[in-house]
């Protein structure tokens, strides 16, 4: 071994044993971690134990195992059971929790058991980056992502997965009834043991239907499907033919340093209806300055948007394409140009189209336009098969169209929402590897998606503004 650089001997003996916190350096974010939660109003933000009971056995301060899992989130140790492990054997979980070492089953239950107060923690710190003067833009680009839950597919039902099924065992179950009926045309002693064995697989597969139908009967009751292991997780439907069976999270990130203002999950596969609760929620962390919300077209709703605009809140969301003359080569609605004065469209043409009347659709007031002119319009051929060319609007299409021409205003809007959003969604998935969440029920994953975003936070801030200026700042 020479000319390599040694190290000591195991059984050397020190006059003067070195300290454990000669261990961690001064900028170790276990630092921060020990800081930051050892300045949390644990009481007030709803943990259990806090105050300790007068009998029984001694128990671990909360403070304790909050410090364990932040620490594990933050190093990709989201197990209790691994957990459990490196406090036996991690130099900085020792200098964390002073050398105590929980087993699995209480550090597990702490985390079961504390799911809001968790989730303030994580509010908690999202209030001290405002104080550190992190969002001053006040803008935020809104997106969800597909997490999978602990649910495999063959354990999620629907009914039409459940009538394929059906119709699958049917279909077998004829087949192996017309291979016996084979098999005792020629009898001998393979065939009976084959026809024992058809016998067996048909008495399964009719098992397997009682199971299907008394499925189909939960499912008529739980509003078309049913997963058996995490009962709250949904199939939902991604970018891969076969999607997946998990949870919807949404996200609001600000745009200047990529911290998670807001975040909510889901059991609900499609983003229309989101845009309103997940702004309002960053809103309230940034109360004293006007917001601007970016989406991309999966949150457009004229309903949401109202609901924005109403809040004071500045939205960016870009339209659908979804109309069906402009994919067969006619002119759309947007060719249509709406005159306020007049209260009335011009049409390509240039005829106006008088409105005609107005009827509740689906719980909007709508008014419908069209001209006189249309039977004699001499390109009808490129607006419309139809005697009239008829155009709707909804009583608020004004807010849609003043998004509209900020959005035509800002044409890179789009490129600043896809650059800022998908940073924390790619970084949160790889830490945690290809099973997403590990616990079962919405309650229970909100929980850990907060924990996930409070690590990550946390990351990104000891980026920003370094250990110094952050532990100054929590000990302010």
């Amino acid at each position: 071994m020479k000319r390599f650089i040694e190290g000591e001997s195991r059984s050397q003996i020190t006059l003067l044993p070195e300290s454990l916190d000669d261990y961690i350096s001064e900028d170790n974010p276990v630092r921060a971690v020990e800081a930051f939660i050892d300045e949390l109003d644990l009481c007030a933000l709803g943990f259990a134990g806090v105050r300790p009971a007068v009998t029984g056995r001694p128990s671990y301060h909360p403070s304790i195992l909050l410090k364990l899992y932040l620490y594990g989130y933050l190093n990709r140790l989201q197990s209790s059971r691994r957990l459990e492990r490196e406090c036996q054997r991690n130099v900085e979980l020792m200098w964390l929790t002073g050398k105590l070492a929980p087993d699995f089953k209480t550090i597990a239950d702490f985390r079961h058991d504390n799911g809001q107060a968790i989730r303030n923690v994580c509010r908690e710190f999202v209030l001290l980056c405002r104080r550190l003067n992190l969002f001053t833009q006040a803008i935020v680009a809104i997106d969800g992502s597909k997490f999978k839950a602990v649910n495999a597919h063959d354990r999620n039902f629907t009914c039409a997965k459940v009538d394929k099924r059906v119709k699958e065992i049917e279909r077998s179950i004829d087949e192996y009834l017309v291979a016996i009926e084979t098999a005792d045309r020629n009898p001998s002693e393979v065939t009976e043991t084959k026809t024992a064995h058809l016998h067996r697989k048909i008495e399964t597969l009719k098992r397997e239907m009682r199971d299907l139908k008394g499925m189909q009967a939960q499912l008529e009751a739980s509003g078309g499907q049913v997963s058996l292991t995490d009962p709250d997780a949904r199939a939902m439907a991604t970018s891969t033919s076969r999607g997946l069976v998990g949870y919807n999270v949404q996200t609001a990130v600000e745009t200047e340093h990529h911290l998670i203002v807001a975040h909510e999950v889901t059991n609900v596969g499609s983003d229309r209806r989101q845009l309103a609760k997940m702004a309002k929620q960053a809103q309230e962390i940034m109360p004293d300055q006007e917001l601007q919300a970016i989406a991309d077209r999966g949150y457009f709703n004229g309903e949401e948007v109202l609901a924005c605009d109403q809040a004071g809140i500045t939205t960016y969301v870009s339209k659908p394409m979804t109309s069906e003359a402009k994919a067969e080569g006619r002119f759309d609605k947007s060719d249509f140009v709406y005159q306020h004065d007049t209260d009335t469209y011009r049409c390509p043409a240039g005829s106006q189209l008088i409105r005609r009347f107005a009827r509740v659709e689906a719980g909007h007031l709508i008014h419908r336009y069209w001209s006189s002119d249309c039977p004699r319009c001499p390109i009808k051929a490129q607006c419309t098969p139809s005697d009239y060319r008829r155009v709707s609007r909804w009583e608020h299409e004004a807010v849609l169209e003043a998004m509209q021409k900020r959005l035509d205003g800002k044409p890179n809007v789009m490129r600043i929402r896809r650059q800022t959003v998908e940073h924390p969604f790619g970084t949160i998935k790889f830490w945690m590897g290809a099973r997403h969440f590990l616990m079962r029920t919405l309650a229970h994953v909100q929980t850990e998606m907060s924990l996930h975003v409070l690590a990550y936070n946390l990351k990104r801030v000891i980026q920003i503004v370094g250990m110094t200026t952050l532990m100054a700042a929590i000990k302010a």
